[in-house]
């Protein structure tokens, strides 16, 4: 049970989070509840489509980006968004359910992705402290430096969902998904 109200629909959100809403609801399909609690506050939700829609724009693909996703969920110990990224990494990105496995665990069985989710897990667990001998593996992966970049932008627009689903408590409203350490 979520620790503070989820708005039941777009009309008893706040007025200001409305438009953002609708256009959650006709990309989708439906609005999920972590939009929908993050709605409460207009401005966190704006902020966090717009670095969202941004990021979805950028040089790393669906399924790095999902990998990453999954990743920083694990570390986090989020569960709405380990349920989350594991039904879009599966049946959006189409990743295996041994990819997404090895995605938990912070690498990759595509030896590029394996780089970019190993060192957004290091980003992770290390709080941003990365040497320049994991900045020389990702370029030497082929990652630029505006991918590297948008890496470090994934960490944390995926670290701000997670913190806000468990500081929250958001009701999961995508198959459930335990945790490695549970």
């Amino acid at each position: 049970m979520s620790r503070i109200p989820t708005p039941t629909n777009i009309e008893a959100a706040p007025e200001a989070s409305r438009g953002s809403l609708e256009a959650v609801n006709k990309l989708l399909g439906s609005i999920p509840n972590m939009f929908r609690i993050i709605a409460n506050s207009p401005q966190t939700l704006e902020g966090f489509l717009g670095l969202n829609n941004a990021l979805g724009k950028g040089s790393l693909d669906a399924q790095t980006r999902e990998r990453i996703a999954l990743a920083i969920a694990e570390i986090n110990g989020c569960h709405y968004c380990l349920a989350a990224h594991s039904y879009l990494g599966a049946n959006l990105a189409k990743l295996s359910a041994a990819e997404i496995a090895a995605n938990r665990r912070g690498t990759s069985g595509n030896a590029k992705a394996a780089i970019a989710v190993g060192f957004a897990a290091k980003i992770a667990n290390n709080r941003g402290k990365v040497t320049d001998g994991d900045l020389e593996a990702v370029r030497a992966a082929g990652y630029s430096d505006a991918e590297i970049v948008e890496i470090v932008g994934h960490v944390a627009v995926n670290t701000l969902t997670n913190y806000i689903n468990e500081v929250l408590g958001t009701d999961i409203d995508f198959p459930v998904v335990n945790t490695l350490a549970s």
